[in-house]
């Protein structure tokens, strides 16, 4: 199964541990497109140029199988790839973190796309598990 996995880079971390334990933890259920974003920084981030990211992003988002996004932190770039995951037809599971008061309704208006709320990281890793069980039982 190959995973892309979104969350804020350049935005708000509201915990900046939680995208690497993330990433190590689907690393057990499949290949991470994105693995790298586990530790990104500014410094990482900015030597590829915006055209590359924007164009390699675009491909992985294809690829993939399955969408996982932490959206705690709010994000244009993540609404995006959310958007174009969506457009493409891909099952999208969000996480967010109990009390996140600022999330777009656009997220969680939307039903097409599973959310889920946590607050330990075993609830997002169990959230995670029932969202790739339902998505591998619909055969996508």
């Amino acid at each position: 199964m190959k995973i892309y996995f979104s969350c804020s880079i350049r935005g708000v971390r509201p915990r900046p541990e939680i995208p690497q334990l993330l990433i190590d933890y689907l690393k057990g259920h499949g290949q991470v497109l994105t693995e790298h974003i586990g530790v990104m920084t500014d410094e990482v981030e900015y030597t590829r140029s915006e055209d590359e990211i924007f164009s390699q992003d675009i491909t992985w988002l294809k690829e993939a199988d399955v969408i996982i996004a932490e959206v705690t932190g709010p994000s244009l770039g993540v609404g995006y790839e959310i958007g174009i995951a969506e457009s493409l037809g891909k099952p999208i599971l969000c996480l967010c973190q109990n009390g996140e008061k600022r999330l777009s309704a656009m997220i969680k208006g939307n039903k097409g796309l599973t959310l889920m709320y946590y607050e330990k990281v075993s609830e997002a890793y169990h959230h995670i598990d029932g969202f790739l069980k339902s998505v591998n039982a619909s055969g996508r």
